[in-house]
């Protein structure tokens, strides 16, 4: 008998980083959570959760960054650590499936919540998102956008934004579960 879920929720984080190696991959910190709540029934979302987060390993943020993400030094000087955040986002996701676009969140969540002394906010059970859309389609992993393109969906809103990421894994769900056709793939021809 195959559990039932009710709802899931899809994480996406953005994290501290720099082209020229000033913040090792074990040093990252998050800088923003974006979760959406999917009703499990209807695959449709229901809530959203957005929070910046201050980071206190490495508080500048690097230029690169900065672009690689439009997360400026103000959004996260003012806003809550880590400690403070973890909580709402549990609450918010209480009961609910953890699912993101790979591991990567889900190490994340892990990471920084050791560093702060407290458990992982939405504890151990997740659903690789990357890994049934790939099942579902038949063929390797992408990423979020080639996963779009490949369902023949848009993407929306400023990616690597964590709120937009999460609303456009969101729309992938339906496709990752088996509850939405993929479709063949058709070759292009060469106009």
């Amino acid at each position: 008998m195959s559990e039932t879920i009710t709802r899931y929720l899809v994480v996406d984080l953005e994290a501290t980083c720099d082209d020229l190696g000033a913040v090792p991959r074990e040093e990252s910190e998050i800088i923003e959570i974006g979760a959406v709540l999917v009703d499990g029934a209807t695959l449709e979302p229901i809530a959203e959760f957005q929070s910046f987060v201050r980071p206190l390993v490495h508080p500048r943020l690097s230029p690169f960054c900065t672009e690689l993400t439009t997360i400026t030094q103000a959004d996260v000087a003012r806003a809550p650590t880590f400690r403070v955040v973890a909580p709402k986002l549990a609450a918010f996701g209480q009961g609910a499936l953890f699912c993101s676009w790979g591991g990567y969140d889900r190490n994340q969540l892990e990471r920084d919540a050791r560093r702060a002394g407290i458990r992982s906010p939405l504890g151990p059970r997740h659903l690789n998102l990357k890994e049934a859309f790939a099942r579902a389609a038949g063929e390797g992993q992408s990423g979020t956008y080639g996963a779009l393109r490949r369902v023949g969906l848009k993407p929306t809103g400023t990616h690597h934004r964590g709120i937009d990421d999460a609303r456009n894994i969101a729309r992938l769900l339906p496709y990752a579960l088996g509850r939405a056709e993929i479709g063949a793939r058709h070759e292009r021809r060469p106009r």
